[in-house]
């Protein structure tokens, strides 16, 4: 059985609950899923495929991100690895693949690492998660970007059978 290391960076959880689900399909093999926020250094060797899913918040990747992508460049360069990022520009369909999406290419001129396999996934918009200051800032996103204002409930914008297809894409990899 095959041994897959899926690293994720979630801030609200939308990225852990799209690894979950990515899991979900990858049944027939042995995954190791970890927290890029508590992983200091690894032996990616060890692995036969590698998956990294990261979250924007306010235009940025967490810092645990680069970090590792800069400390295990020559790893993930030889690895059968992948990498996925989230965020809610990809709720346009016009920004929903790498080649449109602002932050895969933001992740690619920073990283070192360059994936051969990438997906771009909407995220969520969880106004009942968020304290008054980040209500507000996200708002003001929204409104600056077309989105949604209404704090009376949350929205959801992942399309779940383009996570169970990538994942399946990623799990098929030889």
């Amino acid at each position: 059985m095959e041994k897959m290391l899926v690293l994720y960076s979630s801030r609200d959880g939308q990225t852990r609950k799209i690894v979950d689900a990515m899991t979900q399909e990858m049944k027939n093999h042995d995954v190791v899923l970890q927290d890029l926020h508590e992983l200091p250094t690894c032996n990616l060797s060890k692995y036969s495929k590698v998956l990294i899913g990261a979250s924007i918040r306010y235009g940025n990747y967490h810092s645990s991100l680069l970090t590792f992508v800069h400390a295990h460049a020559e790893q993930l360069a030889v690895a059968n690895a992948a990498f996925f990022c989230v965020n809610l520009t990809a709720r346009k369909p016009e920004k929903s693949t790498p080649a449109t999406n602002a932050y895969m290419k933001k992740f690619l001129r920073l990283s070192p690492w360059q994936p051969t396999l990438q997906a771009v996934f909407a995220g969520a918009l969880l106004y009942s998660r968020y304290n008054w200051w980040q209500t507000r800032i996200i708002q003001l996103i929204m409104k600056i970007t077309g989105g949604s204002t209404d704090t009376s409930h949350d929205l959801e914008f992942t399309d779940w059978e383009k996570v169970r297809q990538f994942a399946r894409e990623f799990a098929a990899r030889r």
